[in-house]
């Protein structure tokens, strides 16, 4: 069988509503006789012709799923930095929880363990990732689970403090929103 034909196979038996993005080491289980040239190039022949999207360096959506859209850079936050503690905070934490005026469109915020770092994804917007020091066991009852987003949340009153601990602006903070919260 040719192995783009094999790809396309092995990514509709595997991808699902909730399983639509792919890490390059995910593609690369299911050709260990390629040589890597052989796989890169099997891969950038796959997104030519349409079988995997790319997100970001590494990362690849299988478009064929019919995926949740508002949720793509998320679930790609998730998979990018998923051997690091992550939660959503900052401006996008404030912005869902109605805290702040201005909606950051394709731009999402997050507080990880791993090094801050500004991840472009293509059409898709941007992620970043700002270091924190802090650790899952100091936050107990600040973070709950969004599983729609396969990540953790931040309350309004730690997303205020990272907002503070890292200098960012709060020029856009509705405070009365805040102490209603709080």
């Amino acid at each position: 069988m040719q192995p783009i034909k094999k790809l396309a196979r092995t990514l509709a038996g595997l991808a699902d509503e909730e399983h639509y993005l792919f890490t390059l080491a995910d593609l690369r289980g299911a050709f260990p006789g390629h040589s890597p040239g052989a796989f890169r190039a099997l891969v950038s022949r796959a997104e030519r012709e349409g079988l995997l999207r790319r997100v970001c360096r590494g990362l690849y959506l299988y478009p064929e799923i019919n995926y949740p859209r508002g949720l793509v850079l998320y679930h790609a936050a998730a998979r990018l930095r998923a051997h690091e503690f992550n939660y959503i905070s900052l401006e996008s934490a404030l912005s869902d929880a109605g805290v702040i005026s201005q909606i950051p469109l394709n731009w999402v915020t997050l507080m990880s363990s791993g090094r801050s770092q500004t991840v472009k994804c293509t059409d898709f917007g941007t992620i970043e990732f700002v270091h924190t020091k802090k650790r899952p066991a100091e936050l107990g009852g600040q973070l709950t689970y969004d599983s729609r987003c396969h990540l953790w949340r931040a309350s309004v009153a730690l997303a205020i403090r990272d907002m503070k601990a890292t200098k960012r602006s709060l020029d856009l903070v509705d405070w009365e929103a805040v102490n209603e919260l709080v």
